[in-house]
């Protein structure tokens, strides 16, 4: 079994104590508006978000995961690096950046975080080394992407697995601790992964209101009406329902917002799946006509308010902290993952893990939202 080495671990552990700074969603696409070949991003910020979750993997405790699992993920992580260029200094012209001004202004952040952006004097004159380590790069990144599409569901075989050894009913604070951090750093990783790919083919062929990854005129209502269509099929599927309970969208045609579409689709799916299974488990799979869940959708000064409301008979007071809670679920018997969990084509159940509001707050709070639950039992 691969161990790492002293040397490597001090090196990890060197890296790790740097703290990652944050990127919004404006600077990102104020950065990929033009992507080009001489456009890059400054690699601290992936590195340190990388080297940060290996650290935590190696030294999370054997009691939640398999060691075995562990060791070789982080080696595939280490191991998969692409050599830079060989350019030589002063080869090719590039403006410099401009010094950090720490004056105690209060806007030492903005400026810092130009930094990690390199202007260039982008003419079309780049080698054409650069142009293949750039797509050699993204290869690279779309590989590990793929390769890591089901760390959810391995992490959830685990913390499965634990929890039936210990026979507890929820895990402890600083496991819920661990996989949050966890859960967070995977989001921005894959975001930064996600928006260099999409960038990366953006300088063939682009989307007017895509910016990578990120659509700046995300339209709510037609992100809603698709997670509804999904969530309500999953639902007829999962009972055996002729109809799944309807869903009434309150919204405005041509509410858009600068969003990550993907992102708000999860949060809405994951949502509307439980208000539905509520429904469903509470008058009966077998009733006809089932109270309709409205979806109401707010558009105020500062904020953009999406409310899920539902008719599944709540839950009880001293069970909301619980839900925030992974693995927490009041589905009776917990299903098995599949043997073949770790493929990325796994298909969740529509209940039963409890990672659907926890993983959904972790998206909300990503980018400045939040995600609440206001329950009235009965």
């Amino acid at each position: 079994m691969w161990k790492p080495s002293e040397r490597l671990m001090e090196t990890i552990r060197h890296y790790a104590s740097f703290p990652a700074t944050g990127v919004s969603l404006r600077q990102m696409v104020q950065f990929g508006d033009r992507p080009s070949t001489g456009v890059s991003i400054s690699c601290p910020l992936k590195p340190i978000g990388v080297i940060t979750m290996t650290r935590g993997l190696f030294e999370v405790k054997s009691r939640l995961l398999r060691p075995g699992r562990i060791n070789g993920g982080a080696s595939k992580i280490l191991s998969e690096t692409t050599q830079n260029p060989s350019i030589k200094e002063g080869q090719y012209r590039s403006s410099p950046t401009s010094a950090l001004n720490h004056n105690g202004n209060g806007k030492a952040a903005a400026t810092a975080a130009r930094r990690y952006f390199v202007p260039s004097d982008d003419q079309g004159n780049w080698p054409p080394e650069l142009n293949d380590y750039n797509e050699r790069f993204a290869k690279t990144l779309q590989h590990i992407k793929r390769r890591h599409d089901s760390v959810v569901t391995t992490v959830a075989q685990g913390i499965l697995e634990w929890k039936r050894k210990r026979q507890r009913l929820q895990i402890d604070s600083t496991v819920q601790s661990f996989l949050d951090r966890f859960y967070m750093s995977r989001i921005g990783i894959r975001m930064l992964i996600g928006q260099h790919i999409a960038l990366t083919e953006q300088t063939h062929v682009r989307h007017p209101n895509y910016v990578g990854i990120i659509c700046t005129k995300t339209n709510v209502r037609e992100v809603a009406l698709e997670a509804i269509d999904n969530a309500r099929f999953v639902c007829e599927d999962y009972y055996g329902l002729f109809e799944a309970p309807k869903v009434q969208l309150v919204c405005k045609d041509d509410l858009n917002f600068m969003y990550v579409p993907g992102h708000l689709s999860h949060m809405l799916f994951e949502t509307l799946k439980n208000s539905l299974r509520a429904v469903v488990e509470t008058h009966g799979a077998d009733k006809e006509a089932f109270p309709v869940t409205k979806v109401i959708i707010a558009e105020g000064k500062e904020d953009i308010t999406i409310k899920v409301s539902d008719e599944g008979g709540g839950i009880p007071r001293s069970s909301i902290p619980l839900v925030w809670t992974y693995m927490y679920t009041t589905v009776e018997q917990t299903p098995n993952l599949d043997p073949d969990f770790d493929k990325s084509d796994f298909k969740a159940p529509m209940a039963g893990f409890g990672y659907g509001l926890p993983i959904s707050r972790l998206y909300a709070r990503y980018f400045g939202g939040d995600l609440k639950l206001i329950s009235m039992e009965g």
